[in-house]
């Protein structure tokens, strides 16, 4: 078993907090990419709206969640012992490996199967952590 990740906020206030946090990595990055694609002035600001650096730091914000990423077994060891959190879980409970994400202010874990595909599993999981967990908290 292992964690991969930075966020685990534990409130939603730390969830916010670092959810502004990485605003302004969104900011840039956008910009940055914006003059790799040797946009002018004036593309620019056609193209690059607040949705567009709203979806940046979304995607930021989710790609940075600390997930966990273990057996079967472990996941449903975990389970076991945190029995007051709503498990949302996708994937087949047939396989070998679970990637999962906690968010306790919620009272929430989000979780991902897996045969053999680890990084596809932790990056589906995080859109769903997302999806599911943070863009309503955030009032997105």
């Amino acid at each position: 078993m292992h964690e991969d990740g930075l966020f685990s906020p534990a409130t939603i206030e730390d969830a916010r907090e670092q959810f502004e946090q990485v605003g302004p990595a969104a900011q840039l990055t956008v910009r940055e990419t914006a003059k790799a694609m040797e946009f002018d002035r004036e593309e620019y600001h056609e193209r690059v709206t607040g949705d567009v650096v709203t979806t940046a730091r979304n995607a930021l914000f989710s790609s940075l969640l600390k997930v966990t990423v273990g057996t079967r077994t472990e996941f449903d060891d975990w389970c076991a012992e945190h029995e007051e959190y709503e498990v949302i879980e996708a994937g087949s409970d047939t396989v070998d490996h679970v990637v999962w994400h906690v968010a306790p202010f919620a009272g929430t874990v989000v979780a991902a199967t897996f045969q053999n595909e680890e990084d596809a599993a932790v990056g589906t999981l995080r859109r769903q952590a997302f999806g599911r967990i943070y863009r309503d908290a955030l009032s997105l």
